[in-house]
């Protein structure tokens, strides 16, 4: 049995993995440490919690004793460590809580581990495993070899530097005191429970209330994206099989540019509004709900500083090593995420008011010239 604490647990992907794990994993103890600021979200765990599945602990990463409290009350021998600032417009525009988040953050778990795990009076079995991105690479020309685990660091944005120090903090503290790490850098994520910030669930929204959907420059900037369920996945491989002091790259083999991304989730949410009057009714903003393709909406907007041209995973290595592979189509992975965001509309409205945007009001949809 073991005895894991999820940090971050109520983000987006901390709160499926959380499920993912309490699913596959019945025998384990879960504890979820989250700061729930606006991105986190208790209700994500709600069913875990109400069956007392998960024991959840409101506090900061940061707060050395509340997280020594909670790995000794807890005898926790796991941290997997997804608590982090991670928007990078939000990282240009206030770098400094990045990095008390992601920095100094991730030492305070990682000094608390240490003499939690080390001794005295001996060693014990356990596993600290940190999340981290492709963005600590940086970019990548259009025909550029994908990132692999032996790519140099040279992250681009506040965001990435900070994700990047933290990183190279959890192989110091394996390499110095014998820490038993393990890091994974995963692609761009998507699917349930993501907060409606991100490309998205942000364009998802817009789409269903005929506004704007803003794309960055040119819109041509290439991502691989992941499912959130492969990422859980990919994860769990790792605490499972993965060796000590290795690094694993989890992608999803779906190299796409922004452009026809929202243009592949406009189509999916057409396909949904014209198969069922009712959500025509309950969006009547949206172009679907008239006929009309959602993919008008697109606007480009200017380019953000320092964008990144194009990410790629090479994920050979969690494929030879642990036999792990994604289940996931785009296409596929998007139909599911727009058949849940439909689905969960009491979700994310209040999601939007806690980040103090509101939930976006009906417009009429834009009309063929």
């Amino acid at each position: 049995m073991a005895r894991l604490l999820v940090t971050g647990g109520a983000g987006f992907i901390g709160a499926n993995f959380v499920h993912h794990w309490a699913a596959h994993h019945a025998d384990d103890a879960l504890v979820v440490l989250d700061a729930l600021t606006y991105a986190g979200n208790r209700e994500s765990l709600a069913p875990l919690l109400d069956r007392g599945r998960v024991s959840f602990v409101h506090g900061d990463i940061c707060d050395a004793e509340l997280v020594a409290g909670v790995l000794r009350r807890h005898d926790i021998d796991t941290i997997v460590n997804f608590a982090a600032e991670s928007h990078v417009d939000r990282s240009i525009d206030g770098p400094a809580v990045f990095v008390r988040s992601n920095v100094v953050g991730t030492q305070t778990l990682l000094e608390c581990a240490r003499h939690a795990w080390l001794g005295p009076p001996a060693p014990r079995r356990h596993r600290f495993h940190q999340i981290s991105t492709d963005e600590v690479y940086g970019s990548l020309g259009p025909a550029d070899p994908p990132f692999s685990e032996t790519t140099p660091y040279a992250p681009s944005s506040p965001y990435a530097a900070s994700k990047a120090a933290a990183d190279h903090l959890v192989r110091a503290y394996a390499h110095t005191y014998g820490l038993a790490c393990t890091i994974s850098n995963c692609s761009n994520n998507y699917g349930p429970l993501q907060f409606p910030e991100k490309l998205i669930p942000l364009a998802l929204t817009r789409v269903l209330h005929g506004q704007p959907v803003p794309i960055y420059g040119d819109g041509r900037n290439v991502r691989d994206w992941l499912h959130v369920e492969d990422h859980c996945s990919g994860i769990e491989a790792i605490l499972l099989d993965g060796r000590a002091g290795e690094t694993y790259n989890i992608g999803g083999n779906c190299q796409q540019d922004n452009l026809t991304l929202i243009g592949m989730l406009c189509a999916a949410v057409d396909r949904a509004l014209e198969a069922d009057a009712q959500l025509r009714a309950r969006f009547p903003a949206c172009p679907a709900a008239h006929g009309e393709s959602s993919a008008r909406l697109v606007e480009f907007v200017r380019d953000r500083p320092g964008h990144d041209r194009r990410y790629a995973i090479d994920a050979r290595k969690i494929a030879r090593e642990l036999h792990f592979a994604p289940r996931h189509t785009l296409a596929d992975g998007l139909a599911a995420t727009v058949a849940w965001w439909l689905a969960h509309e009491a979700w994310w409205r209040p999601a939007l008011a806690r980040a103090g945007a509101p939930a976006p009001g009906a417009r009429a949809p834009r009309r063929a010239p």
